[in-house]
């Protein structure tokens, strides 16, 4: 029998649809993975029945930019002041004792905060592969699969290390041939284009700091032979800007246009310090960037240019980035950030919270090059969560359900997500995995993975 939940007399159902809805007091009818209907007076045999008089309903949030791994070197006092070429490089002395298991953990972890704040979604960006360390990706996959969120994982990859100018040390370095051909084998494995599939994969050779010309190259070749999309860093900061330009002759946007990677099939994480001209080049391929406010603001990188980027059509998404370079996995959280640093710094001209809830979800889809997630109406993926506006923390704040979490924040878990159909959260506490499990394996996990240092 097919799962059916009927959400009734919903009291602010926000689509982010394109046409700016907002509907009141409607029914929303979920059947199977998709949304069957929305209107008045809907009715189903053998439906969930939630009543939705006290809820405002959303899309699901879609994380374009993460690195799960990082979960376990949160809040370390020893890097907490570093930019990032000398945060990076302190952090790959412990990152190169990654495994199996902790990729497995921190994934868990990372990705169970996501959900229990609305994100139905998760890309990762995955490119620390130690000798000898096989599995990682599958782990993460694992994780997914037990929490019940959709995830896009990257085969990530550096293969420039430290002796060679780059900036990661040699053991966490690959061959070009090596990450070619693994990455062939999890397109191969994982990657389901069906509608409304729960694992893909994305090519994300890490950054020009840290990777060939050669391996930018060809990774760009391999996945439009297979059709998955291209991401990595850019333009995230002036030291990489520096780096680019001493090694290659060129601005760090003109190398990777140099190498193929420019188009609709491309994201950069970050995209800071773009200039007049390339945000045009932007605009005109359709290359996109996925906005990560926090991690800017932590590491001091800057501010990207996201009004110029959305007044020209150029495609964005919202991000939490790696959790040791913001401390959280909420993108939520992250909504609120970026509407207050885009009001400082560019006052009027600044995103709405709306917008920016639009970023998190139909935009953040985009990216993806997904059609079939990022906003609430029949045919679309049941993917959604659903907050109880009725507290007192919110009296004369659910006047503006579109605007909420840029202009008033939400500081709780989500009262319900759903993903695919199959609720994943209720009253803040997840259903598919034991939290308190959780803590105790990813507990065991940091200590072994701080021990090796």
């Amino acid at each position: 029998m097919r799962m059916k939940t009927l959400i009734k007399n919903i009291r602010a159902l926000v689509t982010c649809d394109g046409e700016d809805r907002i509907l009141h007091g409607c029914d929303m009818l979920l059947d199977g993975p998709g949304i069957a209907a929305i209107g008045n007076g809907l009715s189903a045999e053998d439906a969930c029945v939630i009543d939705g008089t006290d809820l405002f309903v959303y899309p699901g949030l879609v994380n374009t930019h993460h690195h799960l791994y990082q979960y376990f070197t949160r809040n370390l006092p020893e890097v907490q002041g570093f930019e990032l070429f000398d945060w990076l490089t302190a952090l790959y002395e412990i990152w190169k004792g990654l495994d199996s298991e902790t990729i497995r953990c921190s994934s868990l972890a990372g990705m169970a905060e996501l959900m229990k704040f609305g994100c139905t979604t998760c890309f990762d960006h995955h490119y620390v592969f130690p000798k000898g360390k096989d599995g990682l990706i599958e782990a993460q996959f694992e994780a997914a699969e037990a929490l019940g969120i959709r995830m896009h994982a990257s085969r990530g990859s550096m293969s420039l290390s430290k002796k060679d100018g780059g900036l990661p040390p040699d053991s966490v370095v690959q061959d070009v041939g090596t990450i070619l051909k693994d990455s062939q084998r999890l397109i191969e494995t994982f990657h389901d284009t069906k509608k409304f599939s729960m694992r893909q994969i994305v090519l994300a050779p890490c950054s020009p700091f840290s990777v060939t010309a050669d391996l930018l190259r060809e990774s760009a070749i391999l996945g439009r032979q297979y059709g998955v999309r291209l991401h990595t860093h850019l333009c995230e900061t002036k030291d990489e800007e520096r780096f680019t330009i001493e090694k290659t002759g060129m601005r760090p946007f003109a190398y990777m246009k140099s190498l193929g990677w420019t188009g609709s099939d491309v994201f950069y994480a970050h995209g800071i310090h773009f200039n007049d001209e390339e945000l045009a080049e932007l605009a005109a391929t359709q290359t996109g960037v996925a906005h990560c406010p926090v991690s800017n603001m932590k590491l001091s990188s800057g501010v990207c240019r996201i009004p110029e980027m959305l007044k020209l059509g150029i495609p964005v998404g919202l991000a939490v980035d790696g959790s040791a370079s913001n401390d959280a996995s909420n993108l939520m959280d992250e909504i609120r950030v970026a509407y207050l640093l885009h009001r400082l710094t560019r006052g009027d001209a600044a995103p709405t919270g709306y917008d920016l809830l639009k970023m998190a979800t139909a935009g953040g889809a985009k990216l993806l090059g997904r059609t079939d997630i990022g906003m609430l109406k029949p045919g679309m993926a049941a993917d959604l969560f659903a907050i109880r506006v009725t507290r007192p923390e919110m009296l004369c704040a659910e006047r503006d359900p579109a605007n909420l979490f840029g202009t008033v924040g939400w500081h709780y878990p989500a009262d319900y997500v759903f993903v695919n159909g199959v609720m994943t959260v209720k009253d803040g506490r997840l259903l598919t995995v034991d939290e308190e499990r959780i803590r105790t394996d990813g507990e065991k996990a940091v200590e072994r993975l701080l021990d090796r240092v």
